[in-house]
């Protein structure tokens, strides 16, 4: 079959050019990498990809096809998507349909057979970096021109485009056979209020799984509406993006702070930090894979993570309440902390582990217990 040309542009002026699968069109974000070798579904249904342009490190994407199960959303929430090799025909017994056709019918652009591994070393190398992806325009001078002219993911508040637009009840748990995740619920049902700033639907079914009745409300809710549900606990939750525009989630988690149990995770982590006074900052390239080595300075062990951020809370920031809890062992940044007076605490990286590991489930279970 012949495939239509596409072309990736850089700001930094490198031009890739390949072949098109999906949609077809023009297409702006930043460019980064995700360093899983599965999960591909998840990584697309993740919302804090939102304003990103996804490059798989891993050469081989798409062979297990799509399905209805591992989605982390209702949709593909990537600008684009960038792979090696892309498989034509999947093939797994849980596959509803192909990654082109997912990625088509829901208007997602993507691009295969450049090198991925040269563009990877590139963005390591000078940092994340906003690109262009065209079918439509294949004039590099051109492509380059909107790269460097198009919004930069800093000072942008891409939350409120994919937070939910009203409050809503979650109640289900594991859906798929094969969730090998092991979560205990408590003697009692707690009621757990969770702001969603584009939220992973697995962290929902965690916090179902642990004995929670959720209830979701957007990251613009106000304090007076989140504590007029009468909650036990409040979830802050994972979003894309940079944190600091959202000065409007910072102000609600300072008056919510002390009142009940407080978790974290991802841009909820960030938050936190950000309303009790510390500060972030952009990573160079940021870290996304399911293999992220994390030391949990409370126990001593070592988890293997799965992550998606970049940008990070400042260590040296942390107000004197305030204490790490866990630390990235590839490059000393905080990816978790808590508070030495109020049980709330929170972690940079994903617990919930669709897809990836399960080492940190047990953060879950801390949140429950802090609630009984």
């Amino acid at each position: 079959m012949h495939r239509q040309a596409a072309k990736l542009a850089l700001e930094d002026g490198t031009v890739y050019t390949g072949r098109s699968f999906g949609a077809t069109g023009e297409t702006f974000g930043e460019v980064v990498f995700n360093t899983s070798m599965t999960g591909y579904q998840e990584v697309l249904t993740d919302p804090s990809y939102k304003g990103q342009i996804v490059t798989m490190t891993y050469p081989h994407i798409g062979n297990y096809g799509i399905n209805a199960e591992d989605r982390e959303s209702k949709k593909p929430q990537v600008e684009g998507f960038i792979v090696r090799e892309m498989t034509r025909v999947p093939s797994n017994f849980r596959s509803d349909t192909s990654l082109e056709a997912y990625l088509a019918e829901n208007r997602i652009q993507g691009i295969e057979g450049i090198d991925t591994r040269a563009l990877v070393c590139r963005l390591r190398v000078r940092g994340a970096m906003t690109g262009v992806l065209s079918t439509t325009n294949l004039d590099d001078a051109a492509l380059v021109h909107k790269a460097r002219t198009s919004p930069n993911i800093v000072g942008r508040d891409l939350a409120k485009s994919v937070m939910p637009e009203k409050a809503f009840p979650w109640n289900e748990g594991f859906i798929s056979p094969f969730s090998t995740q092991e979560l205990k619920p408590g003697k009692r049902r707690q009621r757990v209020v969770a702001l969603d700033f584009g939220m992973k639907w697995n962290i929902l079914r965690c916090l179902s799984e642990i004995g929670c009745d959720v209830t979701v409300v957007p990251g613009t809710a106000s304090a007076k509406d989140i504590l007029a549900h009468q909650p036990d606990g409040f979830f802050i939750s994972n979003g894309p993006g940079d944190p600091e525009p959202l000065t409007y989630a910072q102000e609600t988690i300072r008056q919510l702070v002390g009142k009940k149990p407080i978790f974290g995770i991802c841009l909820g982590h960030q938050l936190l930090g950000l309303a009790l006074g510390a500060t972030t900052f952009k990573l160079k390239f940021g870290h996304r894979g399911a293999n992220q080595p994390v030391l949990n300075k409370v126990t001593g062990k070592v988890e293997i993570t799965t992550q998606n951020h970049g940008f990070a809370v400042s260590t040296e920031s942390l107000p004197k309440d305030m204490e790490p809890t866990h630390v990235n062992l590839n490059d000393g940044t905080l990816e978790g902390m808590r508070h030495k007076r109020y049980p709330v605490f929170s972690v940079q990286y994903h617990p919930e582990a669709s897809a990836g590991p399960h080492d940190s489930t047990y953060l879950f279970e801390e949140f429950r217990k802090s609630m009984e």
